[in-house]
């Protein structure tokens, strides 16, 4: 069996029509997969029609504040793939003249794109042979050829990419690359695939074997961490409160926050006004607290559970710099400041 050009035929049957796929404009395509990164098309599309019609160029995108950038992406997760977008706009805008690299080993300079992305911008926009290898084709391959290197090993990640290189379509890149991962989305799905209209069931390993559900395979991941995190949320009599940047790298970089007193385990509301972090911050300035949440609210991230509490706490006037209440909105937060926002204020 010709397994690229089956694959061929049936993306041209079966495709979903999505707007980055009527385009050959790196720009747009380049906004796709980054933004499709550990997305589901149904939850990215929405935020990459925002940033078409927000940034039609790459010009607009570069030009733009990097806080605007942030609250437009608000609710994606993995805020760093926001950041370095905004970093590789402003690279290609003004270092390159707003023309994007044409080759996988140039693209692979910009920041945030890796072999993946590379490799689609590549052979979708310059016709370049290069495999794309994402989540859906691991699956794809490892059922086919009946592969159990886990696909997160070092060992995986070459062998998976040889034998894709293997078998891209040199004549038409673009579609194939675009047809192996839609036929890993919709065909070969990760739970109860569609096995018995398969074009390629006769040949596949996994399935004359009986080993759909035991592929792929996949190292256990790193045991995840629990983290106590209290935020504090000021309330003045003039309506202010204090909303903080926070700069530090790792989650949420250059998001907005209220201060943030993280525990090594929950904190109890008999020890709230004890605690180092409080006395430092009010002194003897008297004030009036209380929870919340008095469970925990659990935010759960790809290595960490963040169980959160919002402690409300009443004041005259504020031990530091403030902002309106009723500005809150207008700044870039993670999904769960801006749904505790939601429900508290009413702005």
């Amino acid at each position: 069996m010709d397994f690229n050009k089956t694959l061929i035929i049936w993306y041209s049957e079966h495709k979903r029509d999505m707007p980055w796929r009527n385009t050959k404009n790196p720009y747009y395509i380049w906004l796709s997969e980054i933004i499709l990164q550990q997305t589901q098309i149904t939850q990215g599309q929405p935020y990459y029609d925002a940033f078409v019609s927000k940034y039609p160029t790459v010009f607009d995108l570069a030009n733009a504040q990097e806080s605007d950038v942030l609250k437009l992406w608000q609710g994606l997760g993995y805020y760093s793939r926001a950041r370095n977008l905004h970093a590789s706009a402003k690279y290609v805008a003004n270092e390159l003249n707003g023309i994007f690299p044409n080759t996988y080993k140039d693209l692979l300079k910009l920041k945030g794109v890796g072999d993946y992305t590379a490799s689609a911008i590549a052979s979708i926009c310059y016709n370049e042979p290069t495999a794309v290898v994402d989540g859906n084709v691991y699956r794809v391959l490892s059922r086919y050829f009946g592969i159990d290197t886990p696909i997160n090993s070092t060992k995986g990640v070459k062998e998976f990419k040889a034998i894709a290189t293997s078998l891209i379509d040199h004549q038409n890149p673009s579609d194939y690359n675009q047809a192996i991962m839609e036929f890993g989305a919709i065909q070969c799905k990760p739970r109860n695939p569609n096995c018995h209209t398969c074009p390629l069931n006769e040949s596949c390993e996994a399935l004359q074997k009986d080993r759909i559900d035991e592929l792929p395979v996949k190292l256990k991941k790193t045991k995840v961490s629990t983290k106590y995190f209290n935020f504090i949320v000021l309330l003045s009599t003039d309506k202010q409160t204090v909303f903080q940047k926070r700069t530090n790298k790792g989650i949420w970089q250059n998001l907005y926050q209220f201060p943030l007193l993280e525990t090594d385990e929950k904190l109890k509301t008999a020890d709230f006004k004890k605690h180092a972090f409080i006395k430092t911050y009010f002194g003897d300035t008297p004030f009036e607290f209380s929870l919340y949440n008095n469970k925990d609210i659990v935010h759960k991230l790809s290595h960490q559970h963040l169980h959160t509490k919002f402690w409300i706490i009443e004041i005259d006037k504020l031990p530091q710099k403030s902002i309106p209440i009723a500005d809150l909105k207008s700044y870039p937060t993670s999904i769960l400041i801006s749904n505790f926002i939601d429900e508290f204020f009413d702005v």
